[in-house]
């Protein structure tokens, strides 16, 4: 499965809707998943929704720029490429967006978001082997001075994590 990847935290987050073009709402309504499989899928998105390739990948990079998406990319099920775990951060609420923004910034970081709860803060993080993946969590607590709880898949449910944005 690939999928555009939309960032929950901070962009996606507070009260007002965002100031999105047409398109830009498109892009992100409609590629979270069924982003076409082909040599040229930048090309196909921009054929369906009657704009130009070059437009498609302009506004892409405008809307991760902008922190409204992580990445362009595939999602895998769990345990079928390298290793991941969910984790939680208690992050004091004046740190929140800072803490956020570190923990964005790891490419092994798909999206992270707040939650009402003493571990405010959560995320999943996938890496190649468990070596790393330690390595990334330790790197974490060090940039951030907090320590991370780790949450392991112990049983697998599937969850359709792709929503409508905008009606």
């Amino acid at each position: 499965m690939t999928a555009i990847a939309a960032r929950n935290y901070p962009a996606m987050t507070g009260a007002l809707e965002p100031e999105l073009s047409n398109l830009e709402k498109r892009l992100l309504n409609e590629y979270q998943k069924g982003f076409p499989l082909t040599r040229t899928p930048y090309a196909e998105i921009a054929q369906q929704l009657g704009t130009s390739e070059a437009l498609v990948l302009e506004v892409l990079n405008k809307l991760k720029d902008q922190g409204y998406i992580s990445r362009v990319g595939p999602v895998f099920k769990p345990r079928k490429v390298g290793v991941s775990t969910l984790a939680a951060m208690s992050v004091p609420d004046d740190r929140l967006h800072q803490i956020a923004s570190i923990i964005s910034s790891y490419p092994e970081v798909n999206h992270n978001y707040e939650r009402e709860h003493q571990f405010n803060l959560w995320f999943v993080v996938t890496a190649r082997d468990e070596a790393h993946l330690r390595e990334v969590l330790q790197d974490m607590e060090t940039r951030t001075g907090l320590p991370i709880m780790d949450l392991p898949l112990e049983q697998q449910f599937h969850i359709d994590l792709g929503f409508p944005l905008w009606c």
